[in-house]
């Protein structure tokens, strides 16, 4: 009887939050280690569903680095980083093209539909959703770096995306960019999502990975639940917010700066980490929100 008891405890706090989130949406960026854990994805593309199921509007942005590099390897590829951004060559970009669309994208989209939802895969062999132009790093003396058909994303098509939702669809989107010439770009899948959750504007931004969160400190125990935008600027400058995590610090700022309400960076490991975070009141990552 406790257990029945501690079970209807948590789908009443949990009703205040679908309520209040119906109809709204959210973007959920998915990357790092969990994209090779078969059977940890696919607990996480559940909990997208049972977002879907109680009237809230994923969409889904993934990435994949490590089946591109992994991919490189198994045709005698080896790949080069400048400035800590994969160098994309023209044989690069068709590998990670063919691993992201053809591959992750495909699976996501596969597996949603197969547990009853809706779902289309938005990419540059498609429809395409996301547009850029050539990414060029600051060298010395203000020269810049060429690092290849590698983008930054300068629109998104929210009206399609918008479209989609309200018919039903869960969008899932690859980040390969199309250009103003019709070219193609690899883009950051961190950067892509938060250009996406600031074009719809989102209600809510989620980084799912493997990664807890925003530590103000060096040990577990000082994990932050809820940080202001100043609060993690002032850890960036001290050192404590490192390189790994700035790509997806920088993600939420650009998210939040658009209009989102809420954004989370969350470790996806932990069974059902992203309904937990959305549906209870401590959450399990940390929530970022402007000052």
């Amino acid at each position: 009887m406790q257990e029945a008891i501690a079970k209807a405890k948590v789908l009443v706090e949990a009703y205040h939050y679908i309520r209040a989130f119906a109809g709204k949406v959210v973007v959920v960026k998915v990357g790092g280690s969990i994209m090779d854990e078969p059977d940890t994805l696919e607990s996480l593309l559940r909990d997208v569903c049972f977002l879907h199921a109680v009237g809230m509007k994923p969409i889904l942005i993934h990435g994949g680095g490590k089946s591109i590099t992994q991919a490189m390897k198994d045709s005698g590829l080896e790949a080069q980083f400048v400035q800590g951004r994969r160098y994309t060559d023209e044989r690069t970009l068709a590998i990670a093209e063919r691993v992201l669309v053809n591959d992750v994208n495909q699976h996501l989209v596969h597996t949603i539909r197969d547990q009853g939802h809706a779902s289309m895969g938005l990419h540059s062999l498609s429809s395409c959703v996301v547009f850029g132009k050539r990414l060029f790093l600051e060298g010395e003396n203000g020269r810049k770096i060429d690092i290849g058909f590698v983008g930054e994303v300068e629109s998104v098509n929210a009206e399609l995306l918008r479209a989609l939702v309200d018919a039903g669809n869960v969008p899932v989107i690859a980040p390969i960019a199309r250009d103003a010439s019709g070219g193609k770009l690899n883009i950051n899948a961190d950067s892509a999502a938060g250009k996406v959750a600031a074009a719809m504007p989102a209600e809510k931004f989620v980084l799912v990975s493997d990664t807890h969160g925003i530590r103000t400190g060096d040990s577990d125990e000082t994990l932050a639940s809820r940080l202001k935008r100043s609060e993690i600027q002032q850890l960036i400058d001290d050192g404590i917010v490192g390189a790994g995590m700035l790509p997806k610090v920088e993600a939420c700022f650009t998210a939040l700066s658009g209009g989102v309400k809420r954004a989370h960076i969350i470790d996806g490991r932990f069974q059902h980490a992203l309904l937990l975070e959305i549906f209870s009141k401590k959450g399990v990552g940390t929530m970022i929100e402007l000052d």
